[in-house]
């Protein structure tokens, strides 16, 4: 990431109105396939003040901004904590990867403890999360026969995959890859950082990477009912702990 972007991103964040738990890049540059027109996804957790979470009306639980900015898409959308712990406690695989992003900003000094506790909230049934969301993108896919949304089907298997067979969380498709090894990976890679959002695929071999689709989705579950990883979050103690400091901190 060059570093006229890092300035930007950080002027980016200086548009939101409320003090940030942590902000982290999403998308395309966190799952490590950019285009030279990819857009910037920013995303992440604000704390609201006491008094407006305090009163019969919660206000700004979501801040979204989107605009150009030197010439560069930016889409900015943060919850605040309450919102955002409670989508941590659901099968919400974006907010994991948010939080395990190496690609994080203005993270404060609560943001390992909020790793550690992150970890807990793991379970078997973010298998079922990522298979479905698998399954959404694909339907895109066959419609359009883009290689975005191919892309992104392989790396939401191969994500979920890794967090069922380890319980960590790895959202870069090129890392997640060496891993698992499939050829033709690089090479839709390859195309990917050379082309366009809107790449479209010719001569494709439908039949192939539908085959690959509903291999990787059977080793999902077949990873799933072999984890450890519990049944429900642990996490929610330490979150509803983490909540109020931080609410009072702000107060």
């Amino acid at each position: 990431m060059q570093a006229m972007n890092e300035q930007l991103i950080e002027s980016v964040l200086n548009r939101q109105p409320f003090p940030l738990l942590f902000a982290s890049i999403s998308g395309s540059h966190m799952y490590g396939f950019p285009s030279f027109d990819s857009d910037y996804d920013v995303r992440g957790a604000h704390i609201l003040p006491l008094e407006k979470v305090v009163g019969l009306y919660t206000e700004r639980e979501t801040v979204e901004w989107k605009q150009f900015v030197d010439g560069i898409e930016f889409d900015l959308v943060t919850h605040d904590i309450k919102k955002y712990f409670e989508l941590l406690l659901k099968r919400n695989g974006n907010v994991l990867e948010q939080i395990f992003s190496p690609l994080n900003y203005r993270k404060t000094a609560y943001m390992e403890e909020l790793r550690e506790i992150a970890k807990g909230c793991i379970t078997k049934n973010h298998g079922h999360a990522y298979r479905g969301y698998a399954r959404g993108i694909w339907r895109s896919f066959e419609k359009n026969k883009r290689l975005k949304p191919l892309l992104y089907v392989f790396r939401v298997l191969l994500t979920g995959l890794h967090l069922m067979k380890t319980g960590e969380v790895e959202s870069n498709i090129m890392r997640l890859n060496h891993h698992y090894r499939l050829p033709y990976l690089t090479d839709l890679i390859t195309l990917k950082l050379r082309g366009s959002e809107e790449t479209l695929l010719e001569d494709l071999d439908l039949a192939f990477y539908e085959k690959e689709y509903h291999r990787l989705s059977r080793m999902i579950d077949d990873a799933r009912m072999a984890s450890d990883l519990p049944e429900e979050p642990r996490g929610k103690p330490e979150l509803h702990d983490l909540l109020v400091r931080l609410r009072l901190e702000h107060s």
